[in-house]
């Protein structure tokens, strides 16, 4: 019995473990006012390019009281391998990032640092190319 045990208890860890790394290399796009993730998409290495673009093409904070909207999408995106951005409001390496799409503003990034304070910033990028990469219109 306890054998029996011991094997679904392993088999339950590995299955959950595969799982969360699958997780982890998808991007989700999360709709803000339903709260939850309304698509998953495949991880790739163009998504991951863009991504990068967009991160090179920080352009200053993002200074709002409440940064995050009420109404709009947000897409995170892990980053495998970790990017290092160097500029002058940041200097860390990131393992994620999200693109928050509010509905009557322009995008902007949100990263965390290795404390896990968030940092919001503006940037230059296409993110028509970046939605159409994941097949996803707003």
């Amino acid at each position: 019995m306890i054998k029996k045990v011991l094997i679904s208890f392993c088999i339950f860890i590995l299955y959950t473990t595969h799982a969360m790394a699958q997780t982890n290399h998808q991007i989700q796009i999360i709709d803000i006012k339903k709260g939850k993730v309304i698509k998953n998409v495949q991880k790739n290495p163009d998504l991951q390019q863009e991504v990068e673009k967009f991160l090179e093409g920080i352009t200053g904070v993002y200074v709002k009281l409440n940064p995050y909207p009420n109404n709009g999408f947000v897409i995170k995106i892990p980053l495998e391998p970790n990017v290092t951005v160097e500029n002058q409001w940041f200097n860390d390496l990131l393992d994620e990032v999200m693109i928050i799409f509010p509905v009557q503003e322009n995008p902007y990034l949100l990263v965390f640092d290795n404390e896990n304070q968030p940092y919001f910033f503006k940037f230059q990028g296409n993110t028509s190319k970046f939605l159409g990469l994941l097949n996803f219109k707003p």
